[in-house]
């Protein structure tokens, strides 16, 4: 694979190379969702005993391992964008222990406004997309990614930006998911299956520009809608609309996408949009 990747920048024979590192992820993605259920089992954060605990999660990898925050009292990392998320998380079978979180941010006035349009509007410098030009209920944004130091245990998962979703490229295959780069995926796929589930289909994140290369290599195509800036290192704007996904997703990351909805969603009759907030404001999608 590093051979590989080392070539797919290459003049006439890089397409090429490129379709050979897709088939080989593909691949390790099918036998992966073959197996997904016996490690690893993606939820919905529905209650607030769930969201405090991913909260506790973020704490560790935000503020304990990072210092992206400071150390809170409660131990738990949180923010006003919290109250208007989709929470997921997946949870490690055997050990009972958070492998990793995510979350969804909707918006449903035009005062409630994105992260990525808050701060970052500076770096949306494409003239012909950005969320201002969807309807509020369209949008939403990934946001607050973390893996914990605990599944990152080998030396080759041990890199520069583990902790919020970068993907080794070096490696691809490992059966049992605790390997983190398939965590990552996992919870990317997570946060596209809860925005086709409540049809928020305009899908915003910031990220760096390495991790959505790594992306494209199993089919999810974000569009870059800016320079990398500083923030938090170097991240830029991105896009995609995630009801595409279906159609470019390799053909073994489309099956774990499956798996994902199904895990997510089965034994949920109807989930809202929005978390449950304080006013009451809940959107049922059926």
């Amino acid at each position: 694979m590093k051979r590989l990747k080392a070539l797919a920048d290459k003049p006439i024979i890089g397409g090429v190379v490129k379709k050979a590192m897709a088939s080989l992820a593909s691949n390790d993605a099918k036998t992966i969702s073959e197996h997904f259920s016996q490690y690893l089992k993606p939820q919905i954060a529905g209650t607030d005993e769930l969201r405090h605990e991913v909260y506790r999660l973020r704490h560790n990898v935000y503020c304990e391992e990072l210092h992206f925050e400071d150390v809170k009292e409660t131990y738990e990392e949180s923010d006003e964008f919290d109250l208007r998320a989709i929470h997921c998380f997946v949870r490690h079978i055997s050990s009972s222990n958070l492998a990793g979180t995510v979350r969804l941010i909707t918006s449903a006035h035009s005062d409630e406004l994105l992260p990525i349009e808050q701060f970052c509007s500076h770096a949306l410098t494409d003239p012909n997309l950005s969320p201002g030009d969807f309807g509020r209920h369209e949008i939403c944004e990934i946001s607050r990614l973390a893996v914990p130091a605990e599944f990152r245990k080998r030396e080759v998962d041990k890199f520069a930006g583990a902790a919020t979703g970068v993907i080794n490229e070096k490696r691809y295959s490992e059966k049992e998911l605790r390997c983190f780069p398939y965590i990552a995926v996992c919870l990317y796929l997570s946060a596209a299956a809860m925005s086709l589930k409540t049809k928020r289909f305009h899908v915003f994140v910031m990220m760096e520009p390495r991790l959505a290369r790594s992306l494209s290599f199993v089919g999810i195509m974000f569009r870059q809608l800016g320079a990398a800036i500083e923030f938090h290192g170097k991240r830029a704007p991105y896009y995609v609309d995630s009801r595409e996904l279906k159609r470019t997703l390799s053909p073994g990351y489309l099956k774990l996408l499956h798996a994902m909805e199904k895990s997510l969603f089965d034994n949920v009759p109807a989930m809202p949009s929005q978390q449950q907030l304080p006013q009451g404001n809940v959107i049922m999608v059926r």
